[in-house]
């Protein structure tokens, strides 16, 4: 495999320059892993969604989708075994107060020792011996490693003796199971059948930066999907299938890619099997995708807390019991992250003048792409201009895109792709006289000449999603 031959500094850099994320609260100092995404980052990430949801909802005649509160009741969490094993060990520095997640200083400083699994004494006891220091000062100085919960907690209520307290969502799959009965009943479905949902989710944890690959609140898109038990192992390979190929289809690098089974002791208290497909970043190898075979386990223990029936009544046989779930999870948030890192690319390329140069170029998928297209007028001749925003108008019915008419035609090139905008349309000089403009692809940097009278009909062919 050949090695991630991306910067994260450039991407980072490139990020903010161009308006795909910028640091949280900046003005104020900032806040530790916390990120706006710019105006392009929220195209992408969207675009990203609009493909999620179109080949797993729409595109599907089992899938459902649900849109649910981020607040939920507490016994929901407590049901859900987040309350009591939703947690991490953790360390503070004794020198400069940094607090970190013990298994990260280790996964980072001493390659190949196994954490999974590991108590936090046990986890202290590698920190001591290995010698691992704290990334922020550089001590040997630790606090022995001690259980923090990863649910954000906060309360409800008008006064503080009326409050109650209260969760942010850890994940976003506990609102399918407590709607299943609802679901069931309003949409008649029968198994197999899933249930699709997209949102934040947060976790109150320490993480190891690397942008917003990790972050204290997400996005993540899933569903749950509702099976008969002995049906699972087929499913879940199945959906693991599909997963990569949805990889492919978006262009991902195959040689970047791998699947990883959890070993028994990674596995989530819910989780009978669980999978990731990995991506090799320039930080090594990182969960893009999880699909997990969670059992019953979930239905099971809210229909044993609430006191509600969670059962599937077989309508030709009448059989009642309680489905199993394979659950496939993308997390957004890191798929726009892992979707840059893909795209980025460094070429060595001529300029007119016979001089060498380097281009960086974002080679999206063009259905992932922020902008489609790119309307340049060749001057700042007032009929050239007034040409372009007629153009841009009337491309912008269909398609998203950018208008552009600073500094030269050559340099505005580079910024389209630097944000990865497929094809740049410029109104010059002879357009006027023909009818026609100049279309530049964004890969092969070739220039054809088409008529405006074909140009819907030309994209048309070029974006058939």
């Amino acid at each position: 495999m050949n090695e991630s031959s991306v910067n994260m500094e450039s991407l980072v850099a490139l990020a903010k320059k161009r308006g795909f994320v910028y640091p949280g609260s900046a003005i104020y100092g900032g806040l530790a892993n916390a990120w706006d995404f710019g105006p392009l980052g929220t195209e992408l990430k969207n675009n990203l969604r609009d493909w999620w949801w179109a080949r797993y909802v729409h595109g599907r005649t089992d899938m459902v989708g649900l849109d649910a509160a981020i607040l939920m009741n507490s016994k929901v969490w407590e049901a859900s075994g987040h309350v009591a094993n939703f947690n991490d060990a953790m360390v503070d520095c004794k020198t400069c107060k940094a607090r970190h997640r013990a298994d990260h200083l280790i996964e980072d400083q001493v390659p190949g020792v196994k954490v999974e699994g590991l108590a936090p004494t046990e986890l202290s006891k590698i920190i001591v011996e290995q010698k691992v220091k704290c990334p922020s000062c550089g001590s040997l100085d630790f606090t022995p490693a001690r259980t923090f919960n990863l649910l954000f907690q906060t309360s409800i209520g008008k006064t503080e003796g009326e409050k109650n307290t209260v969760y942010l969502r850890g994940e976003i799959a506990q609102a399918m199971f407590v709607n299943f009965s609802h679901v069931l009943e309003t949409t008649r479905r029968r198994l197999p059948f899933g249930i699709a949902s997209v949102g934040k989710a947060f976790r109150n944890e320490i993480t190891p930066g690397n942008f917003i690959f990790r972050t204290l609140e997400f996005d993540l898109m899933e569903f749950e999907y509702f099976i008969r038990e002995s049906e699972w192992s087929e499913t879940f390979d199945r959906w693991l299938t599909d997963m990569e190929k949805w990889l492919q289809e978006m262009g991902f690098d195959g040689e970047h890619l791998r699947v990883r089974e959890h070993t028994k002791d990674e596995l989530s208290f819910y989780s009978k099997r669980t999978a990731d497909i990995e991506y090799h970043t320039p930080f090594g190898w990182k969960e893009l995708f999880g699909l997990a075979y969670r059992t019953d386990f979930d239905l099971t223990s809210h229909s044993k807390a609430s006191g509600e029936e969670m059962c599937y009544t077989d309508p030709e046989t009448g059989e009642k019991f309680i489905p199993h779930v394979i659950e496939p999870t993308f997390g957004l948030s890191r798929l726009t992250l892992m979707a840059m890192l893909n795209a980025y690319h460094e070429e060595e390329t001529e300029t007119a003048k016979g001089e060498k140069e380097t281009r960086v170029v974002m080679r999206f998928h063009p259905r992932l792409a922020p902008y489609k297209i790119a309307v340049l007028p060749l001057s700042k001749k007032e009929a050239l201009m007034g040409k372009a925003h007629e153009l841009q108008s009337q491309l912008t019915k269909r398609w998203y895109t950018d208008y552009d008419e600073t500094q030269s035609i050559g340099k505005r090139y580079r910024r389209q792709d630097e944000v990865g905008t497929p094809y740049c349309v410029t109104v010059d000089f002879d357009t006027q006289a023909d009818q026609a403009v100049t279309v530049r692809d964004r890969d092969t940097m070739k220039q054809e000449r088409i008529a405006i009278t074909d140009l819907e009909a030309y994209f048309a062919q070029k974006f058939t999603w």
